[in-house]
C-alpha cells in the first residue's frame, strides 16, 4: 500500500486538502479557489487526449453526482510533493471516485498570493476496494 508523504508547506498542504474535498463533496465554491481560471485538464482515453479548459471542467463536476453523494468513501492520499521553486511545485495524489483508483499529477503555481492547480494530468490505476 502506498503512504502519504508529507507535505512541508503548509499552504500546499492546504492546497492539496481543499482539492481532495472538491473532488469528494464538488464544493463549487471551493473549486473555485483551487482551480485557476486558466487550468486545464488532460488524460488519454482509448488513445484520444482528454483536454478540458477550467469551464468545461468545471462544468463537468457541478453537473455530476459526487462521490460523497454516492456514499463513496473518502479516501485520499498524497504520494509526492516536489516544490521546485517559491512558485512553482508538482503534486501526485491519488483518489477514489466513481468506483476506481485515480492518480493525478497536479502542476501547482503560486499567483496572486495562493498557489493554485494550474494543470491536472489523471489516470484510473485500478479499482476501488
Amino acid at each position: 500500500m502506498t503512504e502519504n508523504v508529507t507535505v512541508t508547506n503548509p499552504e500546499i498542504k492546504t492546497l492539496l486538502d481543499n482539492y481532495f474535498e472538491v473532488i469528494h463533496a464538488q464544493d463549487m465554491n471551493l473549486f473555485d479557489k483551487v482551480f485557476h481560471k486558466n487550468s486545464c485538464l488532460y488524460s488519454a482515453q482509448d488513445g484520444n487526449l482528454v483536454l478540458r479548459p477550467y469551464d468545461i471542467y468545471r462544468e463537468i463536476v457541478a453537473g455530476r453526482e459526487s462521490p460523497a453523494q454516492l456514499g463513496n468513501t473518502r479516501r485520499d492520499k498524497v504520494l509526492m510533493v516536489d516544490q521546485i521553486s517559491p512558485t512553482l511545485a508538482l503534486a501526485k495524489v491519488q483518489l477514489e471516485m466513481f468506483g476506481g483508483i485515480m492518480q493525478d499529477y497536479l502542476n501547482l503555481v503560486y499567483l496572486d498570493g495562493q498557489w493554485w492547480v494550474m494543470a491536472k494530468m489523471y489516470e484510473r490505476v485500478g479499482d476501488a476496494a
